[in-house]
């Protein structure tokens, strides 16, 4: 017998011997010897450790069986599947293969499906893995929701992305005035705010700019995910051609409160921006400062992800260590740490690490050695999967933004010859030279949701993203 059928065994039996069982966790029992290690007798099993609440302690239990098992069948372990999964996440079965995954009808297992789907580009499948699976009101529903909705998005279907994204608002309000789960809570707030913002992306990529426009300022500026909004509201005035609103988004990110954000691509629209204004000295101190500031650092970005490669354990406690105050590296890898720390899928998976360690605390004041000894072995392998899911997310963050400081860097020198080129058709009498002045009101733009603030130069929270400069372009002589 392998080592997972030998623990099982054990397990169910001093589970039984110490609650007195009934006789249908002793016929469990005998199924199980009886039958040398068959599959059928796993279900009980996970039953046992979910009534206990040993949520974490039962994955490799689940793991095994999915593996074993040629096909599930039966509500009741598709019902406890679904429990294990809501409680300790769907990171710890990401992991299985689609082959394994697939021989369950367990809803939450088919939105998992459908998100290993979807990031291989296999629509059809993954669209197929929530259609008709996964009932209108199951924990799962809104996030597959967000997921039908993106597909429809990117195959341009945006009349059915738009209906979906709005279904995905609803199902997430009515699934938060259900719930009294905290996190479960977060998680679902989060999922309508980013279903909101869908609604605003899917006007942008269907050039309906000046509704996007709109529906992003449906977004609570209250919401975890309004700082990276921003951006996107700042490339949606650029396509309006309302510059000044797009300097304005763009220069809330130097406000104390959202410190935390790093994008690099923020700089590079802002020098763009410059530079469809004719503003060349503004784009080139825009991009003389970035460069100078990140070219050196973004070198010892690299060196660190080069030196640790995949030792998830270490990105683990560097993450770990900066939220508890400790500084590591430069600049740019500790506010990459604090980025980290805010975003709300690493709290997620830190949530989910915290609710598994607090198993263990329990399984520590069980009397008998041994089945302590046994249940702890079993919640240290998911705990150690865990652990490593949250340094793998914490690698993947910044290797993504050393990808985007690469590219930004790069950018940033296109720009800077393209305002040389500019600087030098003026100076030729190419171009002509304007008039100089800075700043009017009459050069301000704002539909029926935006206001005019009259604050005198501080960063207040009600006026974060509400700053629009009121620079003339200097593409065109005044007269």
């Amino acid at each position: 017998m392998n080592r997972i059928f030998k623990s099982l065994v054990i397990v169910l039996f001093l589970i039984l011997a110490s609650r007195n069982a009934d006789a249908s966790a002793d016929g469990a029992w005998s199924a199980l010897i009886s039958t040398k290690g068959s599959v059928k007798a796993y279900p009980r099993v996970v039953e046992e450790l979910v009534e206990e609440k040993l949520y974490f302690a039962a994955v490799p239990y689940i793991k095994e069986y999915l593996t074993r098992a040629s096909r599930i069948e039966g509500k009741r372990i598709d019902g406890l599947i679904d429990e294990v999964v809501t409680y300790v996440g769907v990171k710890q079965f990401e992991v299985l293969p689609t082959s394994i995954l697939e021989k369950t009808s367990a809803p939450s297992i088919k939105y998992i499906l459908a998100k290993k789907y979807f990031r291989s580009g296999n629509y059809k499948k993954a669209m197929d893995s929530i259609n008709g699976t996964i009932p209108r009101a199951h924990t799962t529903k809104p996030f597959a929701l967000f997921l039908e909705a993106s597909v429809h998005s990117i195959q341009r279907r945006f009349k059915s992305a738009v209906s979906s994204y709005k279904e995905c608002v609803e199902q997430s309000r009515s699934q938060i005035k259900r719930t009294q789960i905290k996190n479960r809570k977060r998680q679902l707030e989060i999922n309508r705010d980013y279903c909101l913002v869908g609604i605003a992306r899917t006007q942008f990529a269907n050039n309906s700019y000046e509704k996007a426009n709109l529906s992003y300022l449906d977004l609570d500026k209250r919401s975890p995910i309004w700082p990276e909004i921003l951006f996107e509201e700042a490339w949606n005035s650029f396509y309006l051609q309302d510059y000044n609103r797009t300097l304005g988004k763009l220069v809330t990110y130097k406000a104390p409160i959202l410190s935390f954000v790093f994008n690099p691509e923020v700089s590079v629209l802002e020098a763009m921006t410059y530079l469809e204004m004719c503003l060349y000295e503004d784009a080139k101190k825009v991009s003389d400062k970035f460069q100078n500031t990140y070219e050196g650092q973004s070198i010892g970005l690299d060196k660190l992800l080069r030196k640790h490669r995949k030792n998830y354990r270490y990105y683990y406690l560097l993450a770990k260590s900066r939220k508890a105050g400790r500084i590591r590296g430069n600049d740019l890898i500790n506010r990459l740490l604090m980025s980290v720390n805010r975003d709300s899928a690493y709290i997620e998976l830190v949530d989910n690490f915290v609710r598994g360690k607090e198993e263990i605390e329990r399984v520590s004041k069980i009397r008998n050695p041994k089945l302590k000894r046994i249940l702890t072995v079993n919640l240290k392998e998911s705990l150690l999967l865990q652990r490593n899911l949250i340094g793998a997310y914490v690698r993947k963050s910044l290797n993504v933004a050393k990808h985007h400081l690469g590219r930004t860097l790069e950018a940033h020198t296109y720009i800077k010859l393209e305002m040389l080129k500019r600087s030098k058709d003026r100076l030729y009498g190419i171009e002509p030279e304007p008039l100089r002045g800075r700043g009017d009101i009459r050069y301000l733009k704002r539909n029926e949701k935006q206001y005019f603030w009259t604050f005198d130069g501080e960063f207040w929270a009600d006026e974060l993203g509400d700053y629009v400069f009121s620079l003339k372009s200097e593409c065109e002589v005044s007269l």
